[in-house]
C-alpha cells in the first residue's frame, strides 16, 4: 500500500531532501521579536536564524505549526485517498503532535474514509531526522502501512540524545532548564552533558572544558550501549550542530572511532530546538534500525 510520510519541522531535514524523498514537512515559525513569525526553512534559514544570535544577540521564541497548517496537507493526501503517517516531535517540547491530532479530526469529518496516524516521535531535531528517515527507508522497502507504524512505535523508545551547549543562557531564556537546574550557573566555564531520553531532557554531568565534554560524551555512549546489551552497529547515528560544522566533523570521527560505527551525516540544528541549544551545541544521536 501506498502511503505518505510526514512531519513537522523539527525533524531538521532539508526542504531539498524532503522534495527528494517525497517528504512532507510541516514546518515550525519562528520569531526574532515576538510579534512577527517567519516559517523556518521557508521565510528565514538556517544561516540567518544563527546569525541573529550571534551578531544581535536575538533570543528568538518559535510557534508550533497550527492545526489548519496541518490540516492543508492532510487534505491534499485525503483526497487522493493516499494513507499518512505524521510523525511529530516530542509532546514534552511542543504541542505540535494535538494539533495534528485536531487536525485529523477535521479532515476526518471531510474524508471520513482518509487513514491518518499520528505519532509522537519522543525525540526531537537530528535525532528525529533519523526517526523520520527510518520511516522513509520502511516505505522505501516496501514495508506495509500497519507493519511501518509497529515498527516506528517499537524503536522510538531507543532513541537518544547525548549533547552538550556552548551556553545555559537560552535553555534558562527558552524555560528548559527543568531537571537541569543543577547546572544553572557557567562559573568556571562549567561544559553540561546532556541526554534526551523518553521525550525529556536530562542532566548526565559536568566537565571543565568543551574538549573534555566531547570525549565524555562518546563514554556516555559506551556506557549506555554496554548497559543495555546492545551492538552500536545496529543503530543509526547522526551527530548534530548549530553552526560548528568544523567541530562536528573532528567529533564525527571521535563518535566513529569510540563507537566503532561509520556516522554517515551531520544534522543541522534548526530554529525549534536551537532557540533554546543556542548557536553551539555538539552531540550526537542514535535510534535502533527498525529491521537490525
Amino acid at each position: 500500500m501506498k502511503y505518505q510520510i510526514i512531519s513537522d519541522g523539527s525533524c531538521d531535514l532539508s526542504l531539498e531532501y524532503a522534495k527528494e524523498k517525497g517528504l512532507e514537512i510541516v514546518p515550525f515559525y519562528v520569531s526574532f521579536d515576538g510579534e512577527n513569525y517567519y516559517k523556518e526553512g521557508i521565510e528565514v534559514d538556517h544561516f540567518e536564524f544563527y546569525n541573529k544570535m550571534i551578531e544581535e544577540h536575538v533570543y528568538p521564541k518559535t510557534s508550533l505549526p497550527s492545526v489548519q497548517d496541518f490540516v492543508d496537507v492532510f487534505s491534499k493526501y485525503a483526497e487522493t485517498a493516499t494513507p499518512m503517517i505524521c510523525i511529530c516531535i516530542t509532546t514534552k517540547f511542543s504541542g505540535s503532535y494535538q494539533s495534528a491530532c485536531n487536525a485529523k479530526e477535521i479532515v476526518l469529518e471531510k474524508y471520513p474514509d482518509a487513514v491518518i496516524t499520528v505519532i509522537d516521535s519522543m525525540v526531537n531535531t537530528v535525532l528525529q531526522g533519523l526517526y523520520v528517515q527510518e520511516a522513509l527507508r520502511m516505505q522505501n522497502d516496501g514495508v506495509g502501512y500497519e507493519e511501518a507504524i509497529a515498527h516506528l512505535e517499537r524503536i522510538k523508545s531507543t532513541g537518544r540524545i547525548i549533547f552538550t551547549i556552548g551556553s545555559m543562557d537560552y535553555l534558562k531564556k527558552g524555560g528548559r532548564m527543568g531537571k537541569l537546574l543543577t547546572f544553572a550557573s557557567d562559573t568556571l566555564g562549567i561544559k553540561p552533558l546532556i541526554v534526551l531520553k523518553e521525550g525529556e531532557i536530562f542532566p548526565a554531568g559536568i566537565t571543565r572544558s568543551r574538549e573534555k565534554s566531547k570525549k565524555r560524551l562518546i563514554d556516555i555512549a559506551q556506557e549506555h550501549f554496554k548497559k543495555i546489551g546492545e551492538e552500536p552497529e545496529t543503530y543509526s547515528f547522526v551527530v548534530g550542530t548549530g553552526i560548528d560544522y568544523d567541530e562536528a566533523e573532528k567529533f564525527k570521527d571521535l563518535v566513529d572511532q569510540g563507537l566503532g560505527v561509520k556516522v554517515p551525516m551531520i544534522g543541522r540544528i534548526g530554529v525549534t530546538i536551537g532557540t533554546h541549544t543556542g548557536p553551539h551545541p555538539i552531540g550526537m544521536g542514535f535510534i535502533k534500525r527498525y529491521d537490525a
